[in-house]
């Protein structure tokens, strides 16, 4: 790539064949590079960009070549990650009185240290340089590194020299930079990629240094006010045992010199936290259920209760002059998450963002080095100055060069048989349900506005037709959910009047493919001809697959359907093939006892040559009982399978954000025959309903206008599983 971009057609031409290459080496040392990349181009910089797709060009055009994952098919995939598209945090910060009972909207302010644009979480204070933070951002399309050097300053990228999709929780003392990478893959499945790094900060050309041994998960590092001493939250060397709510971590500590000296100094803890260089506080859950801090001496000892029952306190940061925890808290009552401070002396809790933000989730307090400001990250607000729209699709970092992937902002996309056209289902409660975008992003139509429907497949025949379920989700074999097909008038797409706002109803025309007394209906595929649906099924008493007629529906008799797979597992998320010769699903029947485990079959459309899918790397007993795979669907060349799955584990303490159902689901590709397993995407969300259509548009296909989207208000959840009636 050309250092130097001179001209609009350049510039467009770069960004159209850039493709940001990432292949993770099998080493432990790589040179951090000193000399910042070159910036994006003015003449690009003047375009209307929406804030978020500005910095993730910008670090396109500031990513050196790696080698690339080689994958035979291409195309583009669309997916979507639960809750992510809502948080739009910041990284927030107070000034602390000298009586904390006193704080009010009166007496303190708010300082915002990040600049609006995506989404900014995980900070901390950068020693000896007054409002600098340090943090975790999603602006370059995945989790990386950056830093501000003055409370007003612009955010500037922390090249790592570790080339990896996922960062987290950095800390910066005494000019070097610790954090946590998913830079080296593990030797064995079901272990998380998470590792502890150094890279220093001072030197013209220094070493990134991983400091967890390999073959060990480490997540949490805290440094301590020395920087002599590391703390982390370890899953140790053993295999991942499917925790993903209470996380069965130690607390480790080892010498920032030496880290092969590691000592395990509590048994069961997670997010620790240093108060000097002798005392550490962490979280986990007590026996009386409540989620509580604990202290303990590195020197030894046992570890003490220090937050009373009766209050959640989670994520503590320790304050080095010994008065004070800050915790973010859960309480009966209360619904939402706040920053508290607790005096050690006098173990009372004094509340700080409740009395500033009541109606706003606050997460991960950090002190400053003289304990004198309090920061944390929360939404920012829909006033606030930053990016302000969801936007329907956005970009994000691929791992395979000849591979586009774009977020979504909807569920179970589904491509038009051109890939002209995207059809989304809504978030299954308070938005519609059936809807259209431009695959710019540009616009979009609502064709259903009832939001209980799901799983979308557009008939690859017919430019007009598309199919779903409506019914609830989730729910039981007899419930009534019914496989739709829903018909309009294509050209009514390019009615001007259609256009406005994007948001216009479509006029349809809707058909029960389905009967009402058959129970639960859901997850229809198309065949490439368009004359087929198989779906997933409860009329048997189980959830087993059936292939019926795409136009007429099955008969009053039961005639038009054909079951095709049988017994008591279930059998479910299937998708045709574009080939039209296999059938992929999702099933337990290897142990239908499991209700969460499930394995990756095919099939012929005739109900032959019924097989599970051995992917690479799962090669033991132990490993096929732990798979969890879902939403599975073909390459547009019917070579490739795309799904969700388990094998990385978690990435994060997920009692440390918003809810997340499956924590441990990212994207992941294999060959047909469970060869060549990909992993495409690396995060602490869940990542899911992909779908892959041919050709790799170009960025410059995005619309680069303003983003259309809904409005950003932060109507993401806290954690529904973390209840208070204890």
């Amino acid at each position: 790539m050309s250092p130097c971009i001179t001209s609009t057609s350049s510039l467009k031409n770069c960004v159209k064949t850039a493709a940001i290459q990432s292949q993770i080496p099998n080493q432990t040392l790589l040179l951090l590079p000193t000399t910042p990349p070159p910036p994006l181009p003015s003449v690009y910089q003047s375009l209307p960009l929406a804030h978020s797709l500005t910095h993730f060009l910008t670090s396109i055009l500031q990513t050196k070549s790696y080698r690339t994952i080689k994958m035979e098919s291409e195309g583009t995939i669309l997916f979507t990650s639960v809750g992510l598209p809502y948080f739009g945090f910041d990284i927030f910060s107070v000034s602390l009185p000298p009586n904390p009972s006193g704080i009010s909207t009166q007496s303190i302010s708010e300082t915002r240290h990040t600049d609006g644009v995506s989404v900014n979480f995980n900070a901390g204070f950068i020693d000896d340089e007054t409002g600098s933070v340090v943090f975790v951002s999603e602006r370059s399309g995945s989790s990386q590194l950056y830093r501000t050097r003055s409370e007003k300053s612009e955010p500037e990228r922390i090249f790592t020299g570790v080339n990896s999709i996922f960062h987290d929780r950095p800390t910066i003392k005494n000019q070097r930079l610790y954090f946590v990478s998913a830079y080296e893959k593990p030797s064995e499945p079901y272990k998380s990629w998470a590792a502890v790094y150094e890279a220093r900060l001072d030197r013209e050309e220094s070493r990134v240094v991983r400091l967890t041994p390999v073959g060990t998960v480490d997540l949490s590092p805290a440094v301590s006010q020395s920087g002599e001493l590391i703390a982390v939250s370890s899953h140790g060397s053993g295999r991942w045992k499917g925790d993903f709510r209470e996380l069965e971590t130690e607390i480790v500590v080892f010498p920032a010199a030496d880290p092969t000296k590691r000592r395990v100094v509590v048994g069961l803890g997670g997010w620790p936290t240093w108060q000097g260089d002798s005392v550490l506080f962490f979280h986990r859950k007590a026996e009386d259920g409540w989620w509580s801090v604990y202290r303990c001496d590195v020197s030894g000892g046992p570890a003490t209760r220090v937050t009373p029952p009766g209050v959640h306190a989670l994520t503590p940061a320790a304050s080095h002059n010994g008065r004070w925890i800050a915790v973010a808290t859960r309480r009966k009552g209360r619904p939402h998450r706040h920053i508290e401070l607790f005096d050690l002396k006098t173990e009372q809790f004094y509340p700080v963002t409740e009395k500033l933000n009541p109606n706003l989730h606050q997460y991960n307090p950090f002190f400053s080095g003289d304990s004198n400001r309090l920061g944390y990250h929360r939404f920012r607000g829909e006033s606030a100055k930053g990016d302000s729209v969801v936007p329907h699709l956005l970009p994000v970092y691929r791992p395979v060069k000849n591979l586009r992937m774009l977020r979504v902002h909807g569920t179970f996309p589904s491509f038009s048989p051109d890939g002209g056209l995207i059809a989304i289902n809504g978030n299954l409660t308070d938005n519609a349900g059936l809807m259209i975008l431009k695959s710019d992003g540009s616009k979009r139509w609502i064709l259903m506005e009832q939001p209980l429907i799901f799983a979308t497949a557009w008939s690859p025949a017919e430019s007009g037709v598309i199919f779903t379920s409506v019914g609830p989700i989730f729910e039981s074999v007899k419930s009534t959910v019914q496989i739709v097909r829903v018909s309009f008038n294509i050209s009514d797409l390019e009615d001007s009047k259609a256009l406005t706002n994007g948001k216009s109803k479509i006029t349809v025309s809707t058909k029960l493919l389905t009967r009402t007394d058959k129970g639960n209906n859901a997850f229809p595929s198309c065949s490439p001809d368009g004359k087929k649906i198989v779906f997933r099924s409860g009329r048997s008493g189980y959830k087993n697959l059936y292939i019926v007629d795409s136009v007429n529906g099955e008969g009053e008799n039961g005639e038009g359907i054909f079951s095709l797979t049988e017994g008591d597992w279930i059998d479910t998320m299937p998708n045709w093939s574009p080939d039209g010769e296999l059938i992929a699903f999702s099933s337990n029947r290897h142990n239908p006892a499991n209700a969460d485990g499930f394995g990756l079959y095919l099939v012929r459309p005739d109900g032959t040559g019924l097989r599970r899918v051995h992917i690479e790397g799962q090669d033991t007993d132990a490993d096929l009982a732990m798979e969890r795979i879902n939403h599975v669907c073909f390459s547009p060349n019917s070579k490739w399978l795309l799904f969700t799955a388990n094998f990385g584990a978690v990435m994060a303490e997920t009692i440390s954000g918003p809810n997340q159902f499956q924590p441990y689901g990212d994207l992941y590709a294999c060959r047909v025959d469970g060869s060549g397993l990909v992993r495409l995407t690396c995060n602490q969300y869940e990542n899911g309903t992909p779908a892959w259509k041919s050709g790799v548009a170009s960025l410059e296909e995005l619309s680069l206008a303003e983003p259309t989207g809904d409005k950003l208000r932060g109507q993401f959840d806290e954690l529904l599983w973390l209840s208070c009636d204890i």
